[in-house]
């Protein structure tokens, strides 16, 4: 009762919505009870006039808020609902209200009755908090679903392109939004107006009306035993029958339960495809058109009936409702995420407040050791002054002792010399009288050596003159021997070419040359131009000149 409850809540939502003309959250009272006796006629609830005068008595002032309209709602219409209304047509009802006001007048690539099967689907599909949307994960749901209807590929990396345009602050789409996306065709491109609007029939089918199969197949009679083609339709706990797919002439109804089954029969006169369909009173014989068809409606009924044994909804139901668990799943973990960051970032803070209290305090303790190790080196400064001046002191007492030493050891010398100075001075005197008569002694030795003195010179001048004129007879013996080397190495070429020619035409021939027999003398300026017996002649010569001399 309470997922029927939100279900109708929404509709209802949509059209309290719409009669809020000025967007204030409120709507008038006259309105309020139209409404009300239209949800209590379609839901088939019955109508108690007094309790809703009562509670929109004309002396209460003003119009009704949502909330002020929900205890009403509650107690007097969704209580009362039971299971037996016609959810179209409620659904219609609620749509009436509120689809002029809301849908697009931009043209739509499907109709006013395809726009409202999407209005119902959202209904179905959207979060149960309000205003109403639809968030991602449904609608690619939804849009897959319809594409799969259309026989058409999934485009995921154009939703996921979708996606990333998003608008993140409304974390969805509303119901008319979602008309918008479907009915532009951003995602049927391709696909005529025909084929869209019977894949949203179909998605409509199954989500909105239950529809877990459908189609045609043939059905055995039970008083005349003959074959007739029926439209058959699957949901949850029944299988209905009808002339043909537009569901207006029903033939009847297959009900299931738990205690039903399905079984594949052999083929029989004449027909094939055949299957077998229990129930507690009566036996259903169907032919399907092929082998596949078959196999699909056993597995389909089968799996009703195991779900019927389960308790469980529908698979569609079943799967939103998993969905939805699992994105407050996510929803609460993030949530607790966020708590648990919170909580972290405030315990950082708190860390971060005690370190700058530290740090703080730190730095204080850092600037006192900073003040007393500046005292301490003052200190230090001050004592290593007095020390300075204590070794100053030393130095200038043991200066002064030295000095007074040493004055005393210049006053002995003082004495000392003035002994040694009258010593030296009596000696001085004495060597003076000894230097005048050495005086008079030298100067006659000396006259005699000037006179010797003038001879060697002029001695010494004639030598000078003699070797100027060895020097030149030697540069002139030079001139003479580069001569004689010139025509030497004249011969020598001359002779190196007669030698070529001789041991070209005679073979090698080892030439003899003649050399000099006596020794050459060797100078500072290379051979001599005389021989030894020349030098010891001129020699000789010279000696005697200055013998005579």
């Amino acid at each position: 009762m309470g997922s029927l409850k939100d279900e109708l809540l929404k509709a209802i939502w949509h059209a309290f919505t719409a009669l809020d003309q000025d967007h204030s959250g409120k709507v008038s009272k006259s309105q309020l009870k139209v409404l009300s006796h239209n949800l209590c006629t379609v839901l088939k609830v019955p109508h108690d006039p007094v309790a809703l005068e009562e509670h929109f008595r004309d002396d209460d002032e003003g119009p009704v808020s949502n909330q002020g309209y929900m205890p009403y709602l509650n107690r007097f219409i969704l209580e009362k609902v039971q299971d037996n209304f016609d959810k179209i047509e409620f659904n219609r009802m609620c749509w009436t209200l509120c689809v002029k006001k809301n849908l697009t007048k931009n043209p739509l690539l499907i109709t006013e009755e395809d726009a409202f099967k999407v209005w119902v689907i959202f209904n179905f599909l959207s979060e149960d908090k309000y205003p109403l949307i639809i968030v991602s994960e449904e609608i690619e749901y939804l849009l897959k679903k319809l594409t799969e209807a259309m026989g058409g590929g999934w485009q995921q990396e154009q939703f996921e392109h979708y996606k990333i345009n998003f608008d993140d602050s409304k974390n969805g789409l509303s119901a008319w939004e979602l008309i918008e996306l479907i009915g532009n065709g951003q995602f049927s491109k391709g696909m005529d107006r025909q084929t869209v609007s019977m894949a949203i029939n179909e998605v409509f089918n199954e989500l909105i009306l239950d529809v877990l199969k459908q189609g045609y197949m043939m059905k055995k009679g039970h008083r005349r035993k003959n074959w007739t083609e029926r439209w058959f339709v699957l949901k949850p706990n029944i299988i209905s029958y009808y002339v043909s797919e537009d569901l207006k002439d029903k033939k009847g109804d297959i009900l299931l339960d738990e205690n039903c089954c399905v079984e594949s029969l052999p083929d029989k006169d004449g027909k094939k495809c055949l299957f077998l369909v229990k129930c507690f009173d009566k036996t259903f014989e169907i032919s399907a058109s092929d082998k596949k068809k078959k196999q699909e409606w056993i597995q389909a009924i089968h799996s009703t009936i195991h779900l019927l044994k389960l308790g469980s909804p529908p698979p569609h139901k079943e799967a939103r409702q998993r969905r939805k668990e699992l994105r407050k799943k996510q929803l609460a973990e993030q949530e607790e995420l966020e708590r648990q960051m919170k909580e972290l970032q405030v315990a950082n803070e708190s860390k971060q407040q005690e370190l700058e209290a530290v740090r703080k305090i730190r730095q204080q303790m850092e600037e006192q050791v900073a003040q007393k190790s500046s005292e301490l080196e003052q200190y230090l400064q001050r004592v290593r002054e007095l020390e300075d001046m204590y070794l100053k002191l030393q130095e200038a007492l043991e200066d002064e002792r030295q000095a007074r030493q040493d004055e005393e050891m210049v006053r002995k010398l003082q004495a000392r010399l003035l002994e040694e100075e009258s010593s030296k001075r009596a000696e001085l005197e004495k060597w003076h009288l000894e230097q005048q008569q050495a005086i008079q002694t030298t100067e006659a030795e000396k006259q005699e050596l000037e006179n010797q003195r003038v001879l060697k010179e002029q001695a010494l001048q004639e030598a000078m003159e003699q070797l100027e004129q060895l020097e030149l007879e030697r540069k002139q013996a030079l001139e003479q021997y580069e001569e004689v080397k010139k025509k030497l190495e004249m011969a020598a070429d001359k002779t190196k070419s007669w030698k070529d020619k001789v041991a070209h035409h005679e073979g090698l021939i080892r030439l003899i040359e003649p050399g000099s027999k006596n020794p050459h003398l060797i100078t500072n300026w290379g051979p001599a131009a005389f021989t030894e017996a020349e030098l010891e002649e001129r020699e000789k010569n010279w000696k005697e000149k200055k013998t005579t001399e």
